[in-house]
C-alpha cells in the first residue's frame, strides 16, 4: 500500500510542475505541499527535495531555487520551447483544411504542452491569419485512417464530393465509393491530397483529403506500382503543384456550373456565387496576377470567361492573340 501511495504521489507531483511551473514561476515547498494535500496525497517538506532527487534521477531535471527561506522547484526540461510551440500554433492557425473547431482545439492542446504560463502567453499571441477555413469537421480524422492505410500498405475507399453554388455536397459517380491504392499523404497550398494509385487508369491520381467521406482501410494490400520513392514522390510533387505567387487583385469571372468545384478549391469555400438565367455562375474572387493564374484560366477555354476589370480583360485578349501568333 504505501508502494503505490508513493507511486501516486510522484506521479501527481510531477503532473504539478509541468502544468503550473517554469523557470518564472517555481513553486515553493509549502505551495507544493498544500497542492499534493488538497488532492489527499501526503506531502512532508522534510523528504520533498529526496522526491525531486528521484525525479531526477528518472531523467527529469527539476531545478531547485531558493524562495525566501524556502526552496521552490520547476521543471526545465519539456518536450518543445516557446518559440517551437509558438510555430506549431501558427501552423495550425494557417493551415485552411483545419476547421475553426478543430483549429481551437489544437491550439489549446499544443499550448498546454508549455505549462500552464507558457499557455496563457501562447493563447494571447495568436496570429490572425486570413485564413479559409474548411468545413468538413470528418478531414482530421480522413489524415489518420490514410495514414494507417499507408503504414500499413493497405488499400483505402471513401465517397468522394464537390461542392454546389449552395455549399452542399455533390457526390461523384452517385455516391460510388472509391477504391484506392494509397502512396502518401501531401500538404501543400494548405490542403492535404492523398496520391494514390489507380488500378483503372494505370496511373497517379490525386484526390483532396477534405472532399472524402468515410474513409476505410481494406483488408488487401496495394499494388506494386504504389510503393514509390521518396524521389519519385517529391518528383511527381514538383510536376503536378508547383506554384507561383503575383499581385493581387479582385476580378469577376463567369463560369459553367461544372467549375464550381474548381473555383472553390482555388479561392476557398467562403466566396459567394450567384446563378444567371442564362444557367451560368458569376463569382467575384481575389486573384494573384502571375503566369500561374493566366495558365489556370486557360484551361477553361469556352467554359469561363474573365468578366472584369477592363484592363486585365485587354492583357488576357493580348495574351490569347500573342498564344495564336
Amino acid at each position: 500500500m504505501n508502494s503505490n501511495w508513493q507511486k501516486m504521489k510522484m506521479v501527481e507531483l510531477l503532473g504539478l510542475l509541468q502544468r503550473e511551473s517554469d523557470e518564472l514561476h517555481p513553486l515553493s515547498t509549502n505551495e507544493i505541499c498544500r497542492r499534493l494535500q488538497e488532492m489527499n496525497i501526503r506531502c512532508d517538506r522534510r523528504t520533498l527535495a529526496t522526491d525531486m532527487k528521484l525525479l531526477n534521477g528518472y531523467g527529469y531535471e527539476i531545478m531547485s531555487v531558493k524562495a525566501g527561506k524556502q526552496n521552490a522547484y520547476y521543471l526545465a526540461d519539456r518536450s518543445f520551447s516557446t518559440p517551437e510551440l509558438k510555430i506549431l500554433i501558427d501552423a495550425v492557425q494557417a493551415a485552411n483544411f483545419v476547421t475553426e473547431k478543430k483549429t481551437a482545439e489544437l491550439v489549446e492542446k499544443i499550448a498546454a504542452l508549455g505549462g500552464k504560463h507558457r499557455a496563457e502567453i501562447l493563447q494571447t499571441n495568436l496570429v490572425r491569419f486570413n485564413t479559409r477555413k474548411h468545413t468538413n469537421e470528418a478531414v482530421y480524422y480522413n489524415v489518420s485512417t490514410l495514414e494507417t492505410a499507408i503504414a500499413e500498405k493497405k488499400q483505402a475507399s471513401f465517397y468522394y464530393f464537390d461542392l454546389n453554388e449552395k455549399h452542399k455536397k455533390v457526390f461523384r459517380k452517385k455516391k460510388e465509393r472509391y477504391q484506392v491504392h494509397p502512396i502518401t499523404l501531401i500538404f501543400l497550398e494548405d490542403n492535404y491530397y492523398l496520391m494514390s494509385y489507380s488500378e483503372k487508369y494505370e496511373g497517379i491520381t490525386t484526390y483532396r483529403v477534405d472532399r472524402m467521406e468515410e474513409v476505410d482501410v481494406l483488408d488487401a494490400p496495394v499494388a506494386p506500382a504504389a510503393q514509390m520513392t521518396d524521389e519519385q514522390i517529391a518528383a511527381f510533387t514538383e510536376q503536378t503543384f508547383k506554384m507561383f505567387s503575383g499581385e493581387p487583385e479582385e476580378v469577376l469571372l463567369r463560369f459553367d456550373p461544372s467549375l464550381i468545384g474548381v473555383v472553390f478549391d482555388k479561392f476557398g469555400e467562403d466566396i459567394k456565387m450567384t446563378r444567371g438565367r442564362d444557367g451560368t455562375i458569376v463569382a467575384k474572387v481575389t486573384v494573384q496576377i502571375s503566369p500561374t493564374f493566366w495558365g489556370w484560366l486557360f484551361q477553361f477555354v469556352g467554359e469561363m470567361q474573365l468578366e472584369g476589370p477592363q484592363e486585365l480583360k485587354d492583357t488576357y485578349k493580348a495574351l490569347l492573340e500573342e498564344a495564336h501568333e
